[in-house]
């Protein structure tokens, strides 16, 4: 009796499915094109511009991340439609609403206005994917401005990030989540373990770095190596940011001149991925080579000059 009740037992568990049936990438057919990218609609609107017809060889109808905030409305309705309307191919994601956002920077400064609507936000922008296949990267940023903050904030923060790894696992089964390590430059990478280990990074797929940036991929490789060495016990795979970095960085982070783009999503190339996350184009404030255009807004001559590395 007592056999059989076991026999019974280990077929229940044998037959229960994974918390993560499969990767996204087996799920899907490669990086999904949005049509309504800031680029997109540019190259539709812009039909007799004479940087049109390059920025949509180069640009438009390349895989890029669609960035979700405040602006989304409703986080958990745009999430779904997001997701939705991307049929076989894999859609990234970009979750960017902490609060104190951009603590460094400024130009791009907002975020959820409390770590409990913060909450609210993540945990719909979870629901929203649900167990469609995506790869998410957590809060750009949010990890290496901490030189910006007091010590209440910080502690604040790594909470609300631990909790958007736990509302991803649970919610999202079949999305690759990725922290946000920033740059090669930044954080040393002793100290960015050290942070993505606080802030749940154990509960998601891995790290993101470069995000926005311009370091080249082997650079942010050999960083992202050090990161995942130095993580306690463990290791984690890492995507690269690559939108920006086809001549590395000069320096400047803000619009600098004579940046590139870089190598198209893919999967491996020395990191688990190479992304669009940054969509080229978009500014970075009001700065740089464009001191009239605000943080996220798209600007057709920035576009063109990376591609021209200009």
């Amino acid at each position: 009796m007592m056999r059989a009740l076991a026999l019974a037992l280990l077929a229940v568990v044998a037959a229960a499915p994974a918390a993560h049936a499969a990767s996204p990438i087996s799920l899907t057919d490669g990086f999904y094109v949005d049509p309504d990218s800031n680029p997109a609609v540019w190259v539709r609107d812009h039909a007799n511009d004479g940087r049109q017809p390059a920025i949509k060889a180069n640009i438009s109808t390349k895989p890029i991340a669609r960035w979700f905030g405040a602006w989304s409305g409703d986080i958990k309705s745009a999430t779904s439609a997001y997701v939705g309307r991307t049929g076989s191919k894999l859609p990234v994601l970009v979750a960017y609403n902490i609060p104190g956002r951009d603590a460094c920077g400024g130009h791009s400064g907002g975020g959820a206005g409390t770590p409990e609507a913060y909450r609210a936000w993540i945990a719909k922008f979870a629901e929203g994917i649900g167990t469609r296949p995506a790869v998410v990267v957590i809060e750009p940023d949010s990890l290496a401005d901490f030189n910006c903050m007091d010590n209440a904030k910080i502690a604040e923060r790594t909470a609300m990030i631990k909790y958007a790894t736990e509302q991803l696992k649970a919610k999202a089964p079949n999305t690759w989540a990725y922290l946000d390590a920033g740059n090669a430059q930044w954080v040393p990478a002793q100290t960015m373990a050290t942070r993505l280990d606080a802030a749940g990074v154990r509960n998601v797929r891995g790290f993101s770095i470069n995000v926005s940036n311009y370091h080249t991929t082997a650079a942010s490789t050999t960083y992202g190596n050090n990161v995942s060495g130095n993580l306690p016990g463990y290791t984690k795979p890492y995507v690269i940011d690559t939108s920006r970095n086809g001549n590395g960085h000069n320096g400047e982070w803000c619009n600098p001149g004579g940046r590139k783009l870089g190598t198209t999503a893919r999967t491996g190339g020395g990191a688990e991925m190479l992304l669009w996350v940054k969509v080229p184009g978009d500014s970075d404030g009001k700065c740089g080579k464009a001191p009239g255009v605000e943080a996220g807004k798209f600007d057709p001559q920035l576009a063109y000059d990376l591609i021209y590395g200009y």
